[in-house]
């Protein structure tokens, strides 16, 4: 079947088709901008048969299939889309190892099949070659808590522990099993993240992450002095990452609603209900659900305080509560909710409330 569709895409173009390496890679590039990625792949095919030490052409043709993946997904076609993208960058890794793109699809890639011990060794080689890779070495850390979480929460719920209870974890022999298993895993993986905020300082899913593996890291210590010390950690870097993330929204706010010089001044302002200005609103954007979030099995509520204008647009809006993978989901979503217009004594004003954005899985 796929060769029949390469086929047919080709026959299609055959009345234009270029004549020399660059030509169809140019075309690749056009079909795979327009989101045609089947032709892309046919274009970037010819380009390969051409010339099959041409590094770009790999790496393009590897890119063209790892679009058409779907993480999660078992089906037969979509694992062979995979393993075609794949073959195409060892392919350019054969003729340049060093070659950044091909290095992290292959990270990615394994990470997203959750092959954790191929996507270690390749965000290894990335962090080798590039040592300032904040991505890379965050990528790691993910890792390592993916490593570690599943044996975590089977530990915790054989002793009957609920997800929300305090540790730490009472049998000593648990708590000693899971250390001599995966201690390095969440210490090395704190590292990494560690690498990755030293990089770039501002990077708030490290930092959620680092909240994560310290946490749970805390219940292996053996003492309450050390299990609070951890969470003490943990909670401190909840609440910078909470602060980075209010930061970067209201920096992108003002990138774009920034005042003219003569605008008025600011009118009067009601504080209204949530469940009242619920009614109110027309116009409901759904939270896009992080990639992230979802591997992970993150779910919950996240809560924010907003102000809406005399126009009924949101104008400003601030966290209250929420894991800190779900918050910029919530923040993109509600910016773009409208409402009604309040009005006080026949004139329109401003209103202060807060909203609740459900995340589940």
């Amino acid at each position: 079947m796929r060769l029949l569709a390469l086929l047919v895409v080709a026959m299609s173009l055959a009345a234009q088709d270029p004549v020399d390496l660059a030509g169809w890679i140019n075309r690749g590039v056009q079909e795979f901008k327009a989101a045609r990625y089947p032709e892309a792949v046919a274009a970037f095919e010819r380009a390969v048969a051409i010339d099959s030490s041409s590094i770009s052409a790999q790496v393009y043709l590897g890119t063209a299939y790892m679009q058409q993946f779907i993480p999660g997904a078992e089906s037969p076609g979509n694992l062979r889309i995979a393993e075609a993208a794949q073959a195409h960058f060892l392919r350019a890794l054969d003729l340049e190892p060093s070659n950044k793109v091909a290095l992290a699809s292959m990270g990615s890639l394994s990470l997203n099949q959750k092959k954790w011990d191929d996507a270690q060794r390749w965000y290894e080689k990335i962090t080798a070659s590039d040592p300032n890779s904040a991505d890379a070495w965050y990528s790691m850390g993910f890792i390592a808590w993916s490593r570690w979480y599943p044996a975590y929460t089977k530990a915790r719920a054989s002793l009957g522990m609920r997800p929300e209870e305090p540790g730490p974890i009472q049998d000593g022999g648990v708590r000693a099993d899971l250390a001599g298993r995966y201690g390095a895993v969440l210490e090395g993986g704190v590292r990494a993240l560690e690498k990755a905020l030293e990089i770039d300082p501002q990077y708030d899913d490290a930092m959620a992450y680092m909240n994560l593996l310290i946490r749970e890291r805390a219940d292996l210590r053996d003492t309450a002095d050390g299990y609070k010390r951890d969470i003490a950690m943990a909670d401190d870097w909840v609440m910078k990452a909470l602060a980075t993330k209010k930061a970067k929204a209201e920096q992108r706010n003002a990138s774009v609603m920034v005042p003219p010089p003569s605008s008025p001044a600011p009118p009067s302002r009601i504080r209204v209900a949530g469940m009242v200005v619920e009614r109110q609103r027309v116009r409901e954007v759904a939270p896009v659900y992080p990639d992230q979030a979802r591997q992970a099995g993150v779910q919950g509520t996240v809560r924010l305080s907003i102000v809406i204008d005399k126009q009924g647009h949101v104008s400003n809006i601030g966290v209250i509560s929420g894991h800190p993978l779900l918050i910029p989901a919530a923040l993109d979503a509600v910016k773009q909710w409208e409402y009604q217009p309040t009005l006080l004594n026949g004139q329109a004003v401003e209103v202060a409330s807060e909203v609740s954005v459900p995340f589940v899985l």
